[in-house]
This record gives C-alpha cells, structure tokens and sequence, in this order.
C-alpha cells in the first residue's frame, strides 16, 4: 500500500492508465477481428471498409504507445495482403 502522497497518486494515475489502455486494446483487437472476418466473407467493399478501419485503431494504439509499433505495422500489413489476395480474381 502506498505511504506518501505521490506513491498513492501515482497509484490512481496507473488505474486510470491501464483501464484507457485495456480499452483502446479492446477496440483494436475487435477492429482486427471483423476485419478478418470481413476478408473472410464475400463482400469486397465491407472488407476494405473495415481492413481501412482495423489499420487506423492499430496505428493510433500504436501512435499513442499503447502497442508496439511493429506490432501494429506487421498487424496491418497482415490483413491488407488478406485483403489483396481475397479480391485478385481467382486463376484457372
């Protein structure tokens, strides 16, 4: 338990921090997950919609340091070649 007045207001300051931070995490993760789903499904304008929507949480969750750079960049890069590969036409 903190003993002095700055170890408990950095205490408040972490429970502030760490609920924000599960939260941006949270949206991020359901972002990745429909679109994912998206690129699954048929509908190719739903998919970049989405695939745009996924990138821009992962680049801000990113931006603000909440995940790692690279993470985010290797995240992205992840669902839009997804995405490229389930809108070239198929061969044969």
């Amino acid at each position: 338990m903190a003993n002095h007045a700055s170890a408990e207001k950095r205490n408040r300051q972490r429970i502030k921090r760490t609920a924000r931070n599960r939260a941006v995490k949270s949206a991020v993760r359901t972002a990745v997950k429909k679109a994912r789903v998206a690129v699954g499904g048929g509908d190719p304008a739903a998919a970049t919609e989405s695939v745009r929507n996924a990138a821009r949480a992962l680049a801000r969750a990113a931006s603000k340091g909440i995940i790692p750079k690279r993470t985010a960049s290797r995240v992205t890069s992840r669902i839009e070649s997804a995405l490229a590969k389930a809108s070239r036409p198929a061969a044969g």
